[in-house]
């Protein structure tokens, strides 16, 4: 396909629709349908002829459909763009973003993205609006479970690069073109409340929020989407320093820019633009391009043009890259790509794409505490199931795609599958609602608790208490929920929890309750397989958490990469009595959970850090060297994790940042020496002058198995 001949052969109208994204709605067979959404947007039913790309909808079938309605309507018989949100898989459903962070597992990550991938390219599915990188510190945002990396760039930036992979490939059949969102800063939300401000200092977005938004980018991503929220005052889909100073000037990205959904509009609530006119202009010159279900550009675009507010070449170059995405997926040559609904059944629940997210699920579940009471022997006749989800199918997570609950294996269908010969009894004791105090179930609970060999407790939240839209001023279990734990606990000590949360939660009343704490986050289709083989010792836990969980909600926003203060508290995890410090009351300052925090089946001891020199220049390295043993007497994964201190810096370096982490295999008494070399760019940062670049003067290195143990090392940059 002659791309530039078909550009100059389009109407204005045609090219202002390619930059227009609409929902599937709009291309029913029975015009009449589309007249509500049409007049909602101020266009004529027709006009939906020219749209670019669509959204929501279900499946090979009506893809087909669309894109033949669609390919008849347009003059030059372009094809659409399909774009749908696969963030943790399409049908089969893998763990949420979050918990894969806990893997600490890039390749994992790119398999089970590449897995999506297949499944919903054969759907119709042509891209898709992941992978979501933002940087998250509040665990009180319902988006936080969208983020592989958590809390922590350097998570972030491999995990976010390993989804574009995934997904993209050469985008030759059963890959699709990756979207980053949203970009910029959309995590870093006031008071973790969806949608809201965000203020950040030029310093903090580059050297935080803004690194792995450049990961992906650098991986190839073809699509970047704008944030929803204002950044410094300002809507960011009218962020020209955003997008065209740093996406486009310093980045060089050469891939189409999307709005979210609605986002032009928006700009009127924000205040910052009076018209839809107004505010598309701004838009545009900007430097956005596709914009996502609110038409202005359609609408204002000729305008525009006529005011010499945005120029043609300005249109052509947005309308090209689009027009360049759509041929390199081939679809000039198969609009289809080869999707169809057999194709889809085929592919889709498929037995190797199980296996793919149940090992997912238990490479990314995390044991928090472990007072010997598991792994539970698989001879054990007895087992008792407690809590609200127990039965409960509804854990593949928020942003599931097409996956169903109905699919998703429970924790008790996965124990009886596992213990076929037990006797298993099960109890729900309290509803998952946030609030909930009826404990009117509890009494029953205790009694089924007492009767069996080991009780396996699940709690934590619904997984539509997460996710967009869903934020949270509460972290903490609901009031049923804990005195369910204790009750049980009290009835039988061979008890452990498992907890099921889109976020981090505050639990340090129910870690003071019971003897164990396995948390599989919101684990997706395969959860209950998954659960049940970590419990009952099949495989060994080797999570480690992508985000902090705090002592209480009100240490919100916490994570370990902080800056130093000038009066710190002398242990941050013990309440500070007195003193002109750094401290609250009535909490420590020191989260439950760290970052890079998780126990084992297995026990793992670190030896001697070792450094090949002490001081280094600009074109010198030294590497590090521990040797890691296995003491324990079960194979197990470590996640070993290396630190970096700039001692004497300003701006204030934080503590310590995660600089590089390598995932181990020992079998019981087995060691291996793990290695890090420190090279000049790696101490670079965002200094005073506005440069990136390193200082002299000393720093730190420690490694260890998360954000507060290790042992640490020092040396001296000199130039």
């Amino acid at each position: 396909m002659d791309i530039q001949r078909l550009l100059s052969e389009m109407s204005l109208a045609e090219k202002l629709g390619q930059l227009t994204q609409l929902n599937a709605n709009f291309f029913k067979e029975n015009e009449a349908e589309i007249t509500g959404p049409a007049s909602r947007l101020d266009l004529d039913p027709a006009d939906a002829a020219n749209a670019g790309s669509v959204l929501n909808f279900d499946g090979a079938a009506t893809m087909r459909s669309v894109q033949e309605i669609a390919m008849a309507r347009q003059p030059h018989h372009i094809p659409l763009l399909f774009m749908q949100d696969v963030v943790h898989g399409y049908r089969t459903i893998y763990p949420i973003p979050l918990a894969m962070g806990c893997s600490f597992d890039p390749d994992l990550m790119e398999e089970c993205a590449s897995m999506a991938a297949k499944e919903a390219a054969s759907g119709g599915v042509n891209v898709t609006f992941a992978p979501m990188v933002d940087l998250v510190h509040d665990a009180r945002w319902g988006r936080v479970m969208e983020t592989a990396g958590g809390e922590d760039k350097t998570l972030g930036c491999r995990m976010a690069a390993a989804q574009v992979r995934g997904f993209q490939g050469d985008l030759k059949k059963g890959k699709i073109a990756a979207c980053v969102k949203h970009f910029a800063a959309y995590g870093g939300a006031e008071a973790g409340r969806d949608y809201n401000a965000v203020e950040l200092s030029e310093h903090t977005l580059r050297e935080d929020y803004l690194p792995a938004y450049r990961a992906a980018v650098d991986a190839g991503a073809r699509l970047l989407m704008t944030s929803f929220n204002t950044l410094g005052g300002e809507p960011v889909a009218s962020n020209r320093h955003l997008i065209t100073d740093i996406l486009r000037g310093e980045w060089d990205f050469d891939g189409s820019v999307i709005s979210d959904y609605n986002s032009y509009r928006e700009m009127l609530k924000h205040g910052a633009a009076e018209t839809e006119k107004e505010a598309v202009d701004w838009a545009l010159s900007a430097g956005g391009e596709i914009e996502m279900m609110s038409a202005l550009t359609y609408r204002f675009g000729k305008e525009l043009l006529d005011e010499g507010k945005i120029t043609p070449e300005q249109i052509d170059r947005a309308v090209l890259r689009v027009l360049r995405l759509k041929e390199e997926l081939g679809l000039f040559d198969d609009p289809m790509r080869g999707a169809t609904p057999e194709e889809e059944q085929r592919i889709c629940l498929c037995a190797e794409h199980r296996a793919i997210a149940c090992r997912a699920a238990e490479e990314s579940a995390v044991l928090l505490k472990n007072d010997g009471v598991l792994p539970f022997s698989d001879k054990t006749k007895k087992v008792a199931l407690i809590g609200p989800f127990a039965r409960e199918h509804g854990i593949k997570g928020f942003w599931a795609c097409h996956g169903r609950d109905e699919d998703s294996v429970t924790v008790e269908e996965g124990v009886r599958v596992l213990l076929p010969d037990a006797e298993i009894t099960v109890c729900g004791g309290c509803s998952h609602a946030l609030r909930e105090t009826d404990i009117s179930g509890v009494a029953d609970a205790v009694r089924l608790a007492r009767e069996a060999e080991v009780v396996v407790l699940c709690l934590g939240e619904f997984q539509n208490c997460s996710g967009e839209g869903n934020s949270r001023a509460i972290l903490e279990l609901s009031p049923a929920q804990l005195s369910l734990a204790a009750a049980v606990a009290a009835a039988n000590p061979n008890t452990a929890v498992l907890l099921f949360c889109g976020r981090p939660l505050a639990i340090s009343d129910l870690a003071d309750t019971v003897p164990a704490i396995l948390t599989m986050f919101q684990p997706g289709t395969e959860g209950g397989t998954a659960a049940a083989r970590l419990l009952f010792g099949k495989t060994c836990p080797s999570g480690r958490l992508s985000m902090s969980f705090p002592y209480c909600t009100g240490q919100e926003p916490i994570y370990y990469a902080h800056q130093s203060t000038a009066r710190p508290t002398p242990d941050p995890h013990e309440i500070c009595e007195g003193g002109y410090v750094s401290r609250y009351l009535d909490a420590p300052t020191a989260p439950l959970y760290p970052f890079g925090f998780g126990l084992s089946y297995t026990e793992f001891s670190y030896g001697e850090l070792k450094a090949s020199g002490d001081t280094m220049t600009e074109k010198d390295s030294i590497t590090f060297t521990v040797t890691v043993t296995n003491t324990g007497s079960l194979a197990g994964k470590e996640t070993v994790q290396w630190y970096l201190r700039d001692e004497v810096a300003c701006p204030v370096r934080p503590v310590k940042e995660l600089v590089e982490f390598q995932k181990i295999e020992l079998a019981p008494g087995e060691s291996r020496e793990v290695r890090f070399t420190v090279k000049e760019p790696l101490l670079r940062y965002h200094t005073r002058s506005g440069e990136f670049a390193s200082e002299t003067g000393r720093f730190t290195v420690t490694v260890g198995p998360d954000s507060e143990r290790g042992q640490s090392c020092a040396f001296t940059l000199v130039k």
